[in-house]
């Protein structure tokens, strides 16, 4: 049975605000857990995480070359050298805390949360990507390296 809202439009979801916020919550403290772990266990170290295949076979950067280094600077407030290792990742961590915001917003009014991204957003995601990996691969995108 749903409940409806002051203005009586919209239904809302039922049952209490901290059993809507359980799910958030625990992706939040997974999110949190892996940030913890990459701030503890070094990455800049050799041995603690596998090598990129395609970095090891190829010499190429992919995406996601950097992103346990960004990841750990930023646990470490070295929001400069992040960007260094991985402006993607550290993109990608703004985006996270902006939808999981969204997120436990919506799930305090009773809402659920809607991601549709539509076919040019995901093209565009998908292009950014692609030009961000090409540019870091190209002796002018040196300072994308990792």
């Amino acid at each position: 049975m749903q409940g409806v809202n002051a203005d009586h439009r919209r239904p809302t979801r039922p049952g209490s605000v901290l059993g809507r916020l359980a799910v958030p919550a625990g992706v939040l403290a997974a999110v949190v857990g892996a940030f913890a772990y990459v701030g503890t266990v070094d990455p800049n170290e050799p041995g603690h995480y596998p090598a990129c295949p395609l970095l090891q076979y190829t010499g190429i950067y992919c995406p996601g070359c950097g992103g346990l280094r960004s990841a750990h600077a930023v646990v470490h407030g070295d929001f400069l050298t992040a960007l260094q290792d991985n402006a993607m990742a550290v993109a990608g961590y703004a985006l996270f805390a902006v939808v999981w915001t969204v997120w436990v917003v919506r799930a305090v009014r009773g809402r659920p949360l809607r991601v549709d991204p539509g076919p040019v957003q995901l093209w565009s995601a998908g292009a950014l990507l692609l030009v961000f990996t090409v540019v870091r691969n190209l002796p002018f995108g040196g300072w994308l390296h990792p």
